[in-house]
């Protein structure tokens, strides 16, 4: 993408203790309003929906930066952020893929990418099956993701049926159908 900058080298890795404030730093410049930053810290203090080992973040080895959209964590800059939390499908257990962050300045450089594969990566080695995101119709399929209409998953608010997605994590495994119940924070 013309005029992204570029993130210099990306280490994506779970997200540890410290990064709270990194990430949230990253969410808000994201975002046109705090409320996704506010979001992440409801749904880490929610033992229901948060899974050790599903928060990711990418992070730039680059001491000397002062780039404003990214915030310091440890040996690097936190320059990227997804979250998988707890959900359910009817009565079945799923993940919600939500949110993923990426400050503007560095969107369109691969670091969503990254970050959220690498996620999606952690939520099968956890053998989980299944993955709901309410997004970009034209962003998410690159993992996977197709219309949830399809299989009878629905939301109990209105939203365009595009952007109402599932992954199924285990080809194996099958796709239920049923209302998707987010976690409290959500507030659907």
């Amino acid at each position: 993408m013309t005029g992204a900058a570029t993130p210099g080298p990306v280490t994506v890795r779970p997200e540890r203790p410290g990064d709270a404030d990194g990430i949230r730093a990253v969410v808000r410049a994201a975002f046109p309003t705090a409320e996704e930053s506010v979001l992440v810290d409801a749904l880490r203090a929610d033992p229901g929906a948060w899974i050790d080992g599903l928060s990711w973040v990418a992070v730039r080895d680059d001491e000397n930066d002062d780039d404003d959209e990214a915030s310091r964590s440890g040996t690097g800059t936190i320059v990227g952020h997804a979250l998988l939390t707890r959900c359910h499908v009817g009565r079945t257990p799923a993940l919600c893929l939500a949110p993923c962050s990426v400050p503007p300045g560095l969107q369109g450089t691969g670091v969503g990418t990254a970050v959220t594969a690498a996620a999606l990566d952690a939520a099968r080695a956890a053998s989980e099956h299944l993955v709901v995101v309410l997004g970009h119709p034209t962003y998410y399929p690159r993992f996977g993701f197709e219309r949830a209409s399809p299989h009878g998953i629905r939301l109990s608010v209105e939203v365009p049926d595009e952007a109402l997605m599932v992954l199924r994590l285990d080809p194996a495994s099958p796709v239920p159908s049923g209302l998707v119940r987010y976690a409290p924070a959500f507030g659907i």
